[in-house]
């Protein structure tokens, strides 16, 4: 399909900012340094897209989703969006905050299909699991494996690392008190994630120069051998039947763009994977930023740019 349009002569600056878990220092510093590179007429009129996973691993969640919910009374010329990483949905799973499934099922259902890892997770069994998701009852659990091979290191209480979540709101990790410490404000901001966002006419710079394409963010990717059209349906919908949802939290499976959408240019962003992968239209933005010795990494379109927390930038 060609694009006809002339390019607009001031192109719309869109950043993309990766897994932030528990990090605020880290989220302060990259915001700084996004405000140090950008124009400042351009980033006060940016689209700010947040990759998802804002909790777990680092100290501070609670700092950072007050941090986030400040944004746009303090950007109010900023579009801002808020995506659902794997993390966050079992925050909000383990929270009540996750809209029913629309077929009326229960949210015990979910736990079918995963029942044989439930002593080896150790799956939440306190006040208010009998009709939790799945994820939310993992996210809370007491890991009885201590060490994680894969990561090597330690698991933070639970395989979500959730402890420093539960204990940046004063609670042991855990504890149903949670449910009751955590405020409104914050519950509000969890349940209205999105778990994909669409934009058009979003500009990138190629080999062949400038060029307009359809930008698709969700946290982790979209599957490669299932309709899109289907996925992005089900996704806009926040169909919590799902026990564990692909697109959230899948690897291998949502790594490559899905064939139909090289039909037209579309660009697909994500965070998730511990990886700063930038091939062709797939970007995906996570330098491992819930590791303590990881940054926290942004990219800017249209250059393709690099924003770190840890770069020195000087105003």
């Amino acid at each position: 399909m060609e694009d006809n349009n002339p390019l607009p002569t001031k192109l719309r600056v869109v950043c993309c900012i990766g897994d932030i878990h528990g990090y605020i220092t880290k989220l302060q510093n990259l915001w700084s340094n996004l405000e140090s590179c950008i124009n400042p007429s351009d980033f006060e009129t940016a689209l700010v897209i947040f990759l998802g996973d804002y909790c777990d691993r680092g100290p501070e969640t609670s700092k950072v989703l007050d941090f986030l919910i400040s944004l746009p009374s303090k950007y109010p010329k900023q579009s801002h969006v808020f995506l659902c990483g794997n993390h966050d949905f079992a925050f909000g799973a383990f929270l009540g905050v996750l809209p029913s499934p629309p077929d009326g099922s229960e949210f015990c259902e979910t736990w079918k299909e995963y029942e044989m890892n439930e002593e080896r997770e150790g799956w939440y069994k306190g006040e208010s699991f009998e009709n939790m998701h799945l994820q939310g009852r993992r996210w809370a659990g007491n890991h009885t494996v201590k060490f994680n091979a894969v990561k090597g290191i330690d698991y933070k209480g639970s395989i979500y690392d959730a402890a420093p979540t539960f204990e940046s709101y004063g609670v042991p990790h855990g504890s149903a008190d949670l449910m009751k410490v955590v405020t409104d404000e914050h519950k509000k901001f969890l349940a209205n994630l999105v778990w994909i966002h669409e934009e058009d006419n979003v500009t990138i710079k190629t080999e062949e120069g400038i060029k307009r394409c359809k930008l698709i963010a969700v946290h982790a990717g979209l599957e490669k051998n299932k309709p899109v059209e289907q996925q992005i349906k089900t996704l806009k919908a926040k169909d919590t039947r799902i026990p564990k949802v692909a697109a959230l939290s899948g690897r291998k499976d949502v790594w490559e763009i899905p064939q139909e959408l090289t039909k037209t240019p579309t660009i697909i962003v994500s965070g998730h994977h511990a990886k700063l992968h930038i091939e062709g239209l797939r970007l995906v933005i996570d330098q491992g930023g819930g590791f303590e010795d990881q940054p926290v990494a942004a990219i800017v379109l249209p250059s393709l740019e690099i924003v770190r927390d840890t770069d020195h930038l000087v105003k």
